[in-house]
C-alpha cells in the first residue's frame, strides 16, 4: 500500500473525450465516488433537506439537479489557471443522511455527517438543500477551525430570530450561528442583499451581529474589483467559509429557487467575486436553495454547478 507521505495520484473525472457528457457517472463533474478511492482532499456532498423553507419547497432535489448540470464541467479552469482535480483528490461523497421530519434532529445529523468528512483535514463543498443547513455546517467546521470569517451571498439576511416560533428555518441560520459565536463578528459579510424587510429593526439587529453588507444596488456604483478588495479586507487572514444562496442571483439567472427577488446579481458578477477569494484561507462552502421544479433549461443548476467548480478550484489553488 502507498504510504501517507507519498499518496497516490488523484483519480479525476471520467474523460469527456472518451465517454460522452450525457453518459457515465451521475456524480458531481463525473468524479469518483468516495468509496472508489482510498482518501480524499475535498468532498462534494449533497444535503437534500428543505424542511426549513418558508415559501416554495423543492430544494431537497437540488443536489441531484446540480450534479446533472455539472456534466459539462471540464478539468482545466482557465479563469484561475488551475486543474482542480489534478492537484487534489476530489470525490462525490453522495448525500448526507438525516431525519426529514424533525428539524433539530436533522441539524445534529448533518453536523456529524459533515464533520466525519472533514475531521482528517479534508475540505467540504456542500450542495443544498435549503439554507437551514448552513447552521450545522458552520458547527462542523468550528469543531476543527474555530470561528470563521463568513461571506454569505444572498438576497436575504437570514438573521431573523424565529418564524412561527420555529428557531431553525432557512431564514434563521446566521442568528443561531451568531448566538454560538460560529463566525467572527466584524470580519463577516452579506453580499447581494435586496428586497423588502419586515421592519428597520431587521437591519439594526443584523448590524449588531457584526456583518458588513454589500447591497445589490452597490453593484451599480462600485466595480467588481472594488467589492472584492473590500471583502478581502473584511476577511483578512482568518479561515473563510462561503455560503451561497442561489437567490443572490437575479431570477433571470436563477429562476429555480424558493424565494426569488428582483434586482439581483448576474452569474458573471457572482463568479468573478468568488474567484476574487483566490489566496484566502478558504476551508469550506455551501451552495443552497436550488429548487429544480422552478428551473428551466437548467439555468439555475448550471449556475450552481459552476459556482461549486470555482470553489473546488480555489481549494486546489491553496492545496
Amino acid at each position: 500500500m502507498p504510504s501517507m507521505s507519498n499518496p497516490p495520484a488523484p483519480v479525476g473525472p471520467v474523460d469527456g473525450l472518451q465517454v460522452p457528457r450525457y453518459a457515465g457517472h451521475s456524480t458531481f463533474a463525473r468524479l469518483p465516488r468516495i468509496e472508489d478511492v482510498s482518501r480524499h482532499d475535498v468532498a462534494v456532498v449533497g444535503a437534500p433537506f428543505d424542511t426549513g423553507v418558508t415559501y416554495r419547497p423543492g430544494a431537497r432535489f437540488g443536489p441531484s439537479h446540480i450534479r446533472q448540470a455539472s456534466r459539462l464541467l471540464k478539468p482545466y479552469n482557465p479563469a484561475l489557471d488551475v486543474e482542480p482535480f489534478a492537484h487534489q483528490q476530489v470525490v462525490d461523497a453522495g448525500d448526507l443522511m438525516f431525519n426529514p421530519f424533525e428539524i433539530s434532529t436533522a441539524m445534529q445529523q448533518i453536523e456529524q455527517g459533515a464533520y466525519e468528512l472533514i475531521r482528517d483535514g479534508a475540505r467540504l463543498v456542500t450542495l443544498g438543500g435549503d439554507h437551514t443547513i448552513a447552521y450545522p455546517l458552520l458547527r462542523a467546521v468550528n469543531r476543527i477551525h474555530g470561528p470563521v470569517a463568513l461571506v454569505h451571498f444572498d438576497a436575504h439576511l437570514d438573521t431573523w430570530d424565529t418564524y412561527f416560533n420555529a428557531p431553525l428555518t432557512h431564514g434563521t441560520p446566521f442568528r443561531r450561528a451568531a448566538e454560538e459565536g460560529l463566525f467572527v463578528s466584524g470580519h463577516s459579510a452579506h453580499v447581494g442583499i435586496r428586497g423588502s424587510l419586515y421592519s428597520p429593526n431587521d437591519l439594526s439587529e443584523d448590524a449588531s451581529m457584526g456583518f458588513h453588507i454589500v447591497h445589490c444596488r452597490d453593484f451599480l456604483r462600485r466595480s467588481i474589483d472594488d467589492v472584492i478588495d473590500g471583502l478581502r479586507q473584511t476577511i483578512g487572514d482568518r479561515p473563510l467559509y462561503v455560503s451561497i444562496d442561489i437567490d443572490v442571483l437575479d431570477p433571470a439567472h436563477a429562476p429555480g429557487t424558493g424565494t426569488p427577488e428582483a434586482g439581483g446579481m448576474t452569474s458573471r458578477e457572482l463568479l468573478e467575486i468568488v474567484r476574487g477569494f483566490d489566496g484566502l484561507a478558504l476551508i469550506g462552502a455551501d451552495i443552497v436553495e436550488v429548487s429544480p421544479a422552478y428551473d428551466h433549461a437548467e439555468i439555475t443548476g448550471i449556475a450552481a454547478a459552476n459556482l461549486a467548480y470555482e470553489l473546488v478550484s480555489l481549494l486546489a489553488r491553496k492545496a
